[in-house]
């Protein structure tokens, strides 16, 4: 047996733990690690912003692939630390868990509670310098990785207030050091719409971006909607203040069936949403009951409306500034805990009821719309109903009689392939590892799930043989422990329509199962349009630019090119070295990053508004190259 006693146990001082776990404090040491860092100074910024004492921000992208923040806030304190010969500068930067966030003397309202941020980008970065604007003079310390490379040293002589941090992340932490320009917008954007009056301005590669507006998030909601067709005129604005509560959201419904809300504590994202989320939705939908109930607008045949009915074609931003004790979940902030559910369904019920009642003619038409969600969605359960009345394919199971299962129970080692046309599938299926693969083949083109209705898509056989593989179900009835299949991957040709039906998957998957997605199940097979024999060696070409370079590198010998024209006239065993072996075989994980803009773009590209296709197309023709028209 192995030893085991004191002297193995280790205890880690200062900052080593960030250093040594990174990922409990960041998430992980991915983009979204590295941005966080960028993030934790700018909401200390913001916060300043939040509480009266600041309104500009400047982030500068510097090119050793650092990053400064600059603010005209109260500047960090620099006087001495009680009991310590350390400056409140160097307690912030050096240790966790300090900070002036812990009482509301200093800070009313803030987005960061648990004092660890400053430390945190410290601890994780090569080098920090720290520069603070009051009393008369300016205050600046280095540090790197955690610890002062000096002391605080007293500058030149200044009126002005305020803090300016400089950081450079740590390349033996995170693998990637180049902070993104389109997401350092995107959430500069977002801060200066969540604070009316607050000036961003974003500089990189000395082009300026400035981000100023007066309306708030009134102005947000504006950019979000677009050129999308609504059924109102003007959102819906409400906003209610106590000694606790800041409550500030608007919001408005479009004939889409997708729902888009974004929801903010204190001028932090919480993506997976929270109680404010939730007050928002009880209030809404108690509101639309009643003014429906009111009005005697129901039919009989529904029994009542649900909160998924009223939330379709929703679009809407929530948020809330809260005093005192704010509960988030984990450092990252995703999710808001705080006790304010009731509170905010209180405040939209009244005033959502309020504004139907004064607005009858716009009220009758957002209960129209949504009795008509009610009716597509017990259209759509009878649908399914009918369905499974009618098959009889595996009773235990209901898989489609198309599937060709794999023999494992194991979701993790088995895998899915989706591919085009019954030639494919036969292909497919003799290259497979029967074990641990499972082939479904579906008829051409997919119904376009973004155009069509949803009792419309319940009742395609294609969509129906899909789910069914899945065994998930979809929609609000998905459930996510029944997914059968570690790995689904979509496997089409290497063409123009293979392309198209690709596309048409991946937004049946993003409406109807984003679950898949976000959980990293989904994937795109890579075959090769190319075969290219040089005496006894294979090589394969995925694009004509691979094709071109191997031959280059040939060097005149002799060669024979092959091009396959689908996957259903590829030899088993091409296809089986090149797609389907798990040793040999590239494939393209979907992920999820930014999910409002996941949402615009399959709009955009896949939706009824062919005036919003047409301006894409202008914008992005003269980038397009090979194309087979």
């Amino acid at each position: 047996m192995a030893k085991y006693n004191s002297k193995d146990i280790q205890v880690l001082e200062g900052l080593e733990p960030v250093r040594k776990r990174p990922g409990m404090y960041i998430g992980s040491t991915s983009s979204a690690g590295l941005h966080h860092l960028l993030w934790e100074i700018l909401d200390n910024s913001v916060d300043e912003a939040l509480n009266g004492y600041c309104d500009k921000i400047e982030i500068s992208l510097t090119d050793d692939h650092g990053v400064t923040i600059k603010d005209n806030g109260r500047g960090i304190p620099v006087d001495l630390f009680k009991n310590t010969k350390k400056s409140a500068m160097e307690i912030l930067f050096t240790t966790l868990h300090s900070g002036g966030k812990f009482s509301q003397d200093n800070y009313k309202v803030s987005g960061g509670l648990h004092g660890v941020g400053m430390a945190v980008v410290c601890a994780l970065s090569k080098s920090l310098v720290a520069t603070s604007r009051r009393d008369g003079f300016e205050w600046t310390q280095s540090y790197a990785k955690g610890k002062p490379l000096s002391k605080l040293k007293k500058g030149k002589a200044t009126r002005s207030y305020g803090t300016t941090v400089y950081f450079q992340p740590d390349p033996t932490i995170f693998p990637k050091v180049e902070f993104s320009t389109k997401l350092i917008m995107e959430r500069a954007e977002s801060k200066a719409f969540l604070n009316k009056g607050l000036k961003i301005n974003f500089i990189e590669s000395k082009n300026k971006h400035t981000f100023h507006y007066p309306d708030g998030i009134q102005d947000y909601i504006k950019k979000i909607v677009g050129k999308k067709s609504t059924l109102m005129e003007n959102p819906i604005y409400v906003e209610k203040k106590d000694k606790l509560l800041r409550l500030e959201t608007t919001f408005l419904w479009t004939p889409d069936t997708d729902t888009q809300v974004l929801s903010f504590a204190n001028s932090i994202r919480t993506v997976d949403g929270g109680t404010h989320e939730i007050g928002f939705r009880n209030g809404t939908t108690k509101a639309m009951r009643a003014y429906i109930e009111r009005r005697k607008l129901l039919p009989k045949e529904i029994s009542s409306i649900t909160s998924d009915d009223v939330r379709e074609g929703l679009i809407a931003i929530i948020n809330v500034y809260l005093q005192g004790e704010v509960e988030f979940q984990g450092q990252t902030k995703g999710r808001l805990n705080s006790e304010i559910a009731s509170q905010v369904e209180v405040v939209i019920k009244h005033s959502l009821e309020h504004f139907l009642n004064e607005n009858q003619t716009l009220g009758d038409t957002l209960a129209n719309r949504i009795i008509l969600s009610a009716q597509a969605r017990i259209a759509s359960r009878q649908a399914k109903e009918a369905v499974q009345r009618k098959t009889n394919i595996s009773h235990r199971l209901n898989l489609p009689g198309k599937l060709s299962d794999c023999a494992t129970t194991d979701k993790d080692q088995a895998e899915l392939f989706i591919c085009e046309g019954d030639s494919a599938g036969g292909s497919s299926k003799q290259a497979r590892d029967r074990k641990t693969q499972a082939i479904l083949p579906i008829r051409g083109k997919i119904l376009n799930v973004e155009t069509a209705s949803l009792a419309k898509t319940m009742a395609n056989s294609e969509i129906q043989n899909l789910v069914s593989a899945c065994g998930t179900g979809l929609l609000n009835k998905f459930d996510y422990s029944k997914l059968r299949y570690g790995k689904i991957i979509i496997m089409t040709d290497a063409d123009v329509d293979g392309a198209h039906i690709c596309t048409l998957l991946l937004t049946f998957f993003y409406r109807c199962m984003p679950e898949i997605i976000r959980n990293g199940h989904l994937f795109i097979a890579q075959p090769p349009l190319y075969r290219i024999d040089v005496g006894k060696k294979l090589y394969y070409a995925v694009t004509e630019e691979e094709k071109d370079r191997i031959v280059k590198n040939l060097n005149g010998t002799q060669f024979d090119i092959g091009r396959f024209k689908g996957l259903g006239e590829m030899p088993a065993s091409d296809l089986r070295e090149t797609t389907m072996n798990k040793k040999s075989r590239s494939l393209i994980k979907v992920s999820l990053n930014n999910a409002e803009n996941a949402s615009e773009a399959v709009s955009q590209l896949m939706g009824k508004n062919a005036e919003a296709r047409y301006i894409f197309i202008k914008q992005k023709a003269e980038f397009a190259k090979d194309l087979d028209v």
